[in-house]
């Protein structure tokens, strides 16, 4: 009777629990949202670029001749000057060169003084020839001479013109010769003088390419013995600038930039030019920015890397909201979304043909960058309507509840975007808003936002 009595209350136990079970695991599992704070405070956006610290003039010394270093003057970090002797070629073979050189201009000159006695002694034999072809003439009128020897008399003095004139010729012959050993003789000293290598330049050995007793062979191009830095005091950076962002660099702008000797400190420069050359490497097109600054504590090497930023817009002192909100993309069915922007007033353009270009406008917004926000258009309001765009943020309410918040949008330093003015509901300094997610079920953080 016990145990009847006690079938009754062991199944309205079993019930209750059941009853619990399926209620729990049908209830709504809470969310937890992750939020960050709207501040005021500047926006910087910049154009970053990574380049090489080079100095404002390099000159490669190389060597005209062929031959063996006999003596270098100079090795790394030398300071060199204008006009100084460096390095010193063997001179022995070019020397010989010259000595034989100038024993052939001497023959050369030589030949010319035999070529002119020899006209000398043509114009003589001339000049005999034509008195006895007039003796001859004379004597044939009155018949004293017969007609044989008036002929050998003409042929006689026309042989001699002839002589005469190849005599000249032989001088000519001379006298060219005489200049092309002359230009030889100067061919050779000037190799010779090209065996001992001066520097062309004020400036710094930064490389050294050869050792003594090395053989230098110039017959292709000139092979380089030495690399001289002008002035390391005032130096470059040649910064690879993307496609994309050339367009915003102007001449005149000032950069900042780090090498990775000295981390922690800033150099600063301007840009002085912006070179027309691309640079294509795997697709991707560059273009040179080449910024000026002053090295006087000798601090920064040649080819050292350096990391640029350019800045290219700056507001102060501006409400700004994490890029995290723009992106954030609350949990919902998109009717209860759209029942949101309509609780709120936001138009979320999901009628007719004005959805398509309200949608494009919102992706557009946050990769539109200001176009005329350059280092000198620095102001305490942003120049909104160059950087252009719409977007929607959620603002956190007590614990649970979010709401939309339509605004427009300014310049942003891909951390932070400035809001230049608020479209549709409130949004302040200190407010909260939602960046992530996250159900107690699922535990895992939603998708992208909604934005315009």
């Amino acid at each position: 009777m016990k145990i009847e009595r006690r079938w009754p209350l062991l199944a309205g136990a079993g019930l209750l629990i059941t009853l619990f079970v399926v209620l729990g695991l049908h209830r709504n599992h809470p969310i937890q949202f992750l939020t960050a704070t709207v501040e005021h405070g500047d926006i910087r956006d910049a154009v970053e670029a990574t380049g090489s610290v080079n100095a404002v003039t390099t000159v490669q010394v190389g060597s005209q001749v062929s031959g063996t270093i006999a003596r270098l003057n100079a090795d790394f970090n030398s300071h060199v000057h204008r006009g100084e002797v460096i390095a010193l070629i063997e001179p022995a073979l070019f020397k010989g060169a010259v000595q034989q050189a100038v024993a052939d201009s001497e023959n050369s000159e030589a030949n010319l003084s035999a070529a002119r006695a020899n006209l000398e002694k043509a114009k003589a034999a001339l000049e005999q020839a034509r008195a006895d072809y007039d003796r001859t003439v004379s004597l044939a009128k009155d018949g004293l001479a017969p007609q044989q020897q008036l002929e050998v008399a003409q042929a006689t003095f026309d042989g001699a013109k002839a002589s005469v004139n190849a005599a000249a010729a032989t001088v000519q012959q001379a006298r060219a010769q005489v200049g092309q050993k002359s230009a030889a003789v100067s061919i050779a000293r000037t190799n010779l003088n090209y065996t001992v290598i001066r520097s062309p330049i004020d400036g710094i050995v930064v490389a050294r390419n050869v050792d003594v007793g090395q053989t230098v062979a110039a017959s292709l191009q000139a092979p380089t013995i030495f690399t001289i830095a002008q002035d390391l005091a005032k130096m470059q950076v040649y910064g690879k600038v993307d496609e994309s962002d050339v367009g915003r660099v102007k001449m005149g702008q000032p950069v900042t930039f780090k090498v990775d000797a000295f981390p922690k400190q800033v150099f600063r420069g301007t840009v002085s030019q912006i070179r027309m050359n691309p640079t294509i490497v795997q697709n991707v097109v560059t273009y040179d920015a080449i910024i000026d600054f002053a090295n006087p504590e000798l601090k920064l090497f040649p080819g050292m890397t350096a990391y640029v930023s350019i800045p290219v817009a700056t507001a102060d002192n501006v409400l700004k909201v994490p890029d995290a909100a723009l992106r954030y993309k609350p949990s919902m069915s998109p009717e209860e979304v759209h029942e949101l922007y309509r609780k709120y007033g936001i138009d979320d353009g999901s009628s007719g043909s004005g959805a398509a270009e309200t949608e494009a406008s919102r992706s557009r917004g946050r990769e539109h960058k200001p176009a005329n926000g350059g280092a000198q258009g620095r102001s305490a309001a942003p120049a909104s309507d160059s950087a252009g765009g719409m977007a929607i943020v959620w603002k956190l309410e007590g614990s649970d509840a979010i709401r939309p918040v339509e605004i427009a949008l300014g310049i942003t330093d891909h951390a932070f975007t400035a809001v230049t003015s608020i479209l549709k509901g409130e949004l302040k300094e200190g407010d909260q808003v939602v960046t992530r997610s996250v159900s107690s079920k699922a535990m895992a953080p939603t998708g992208q936002g909604i934005r315009r």
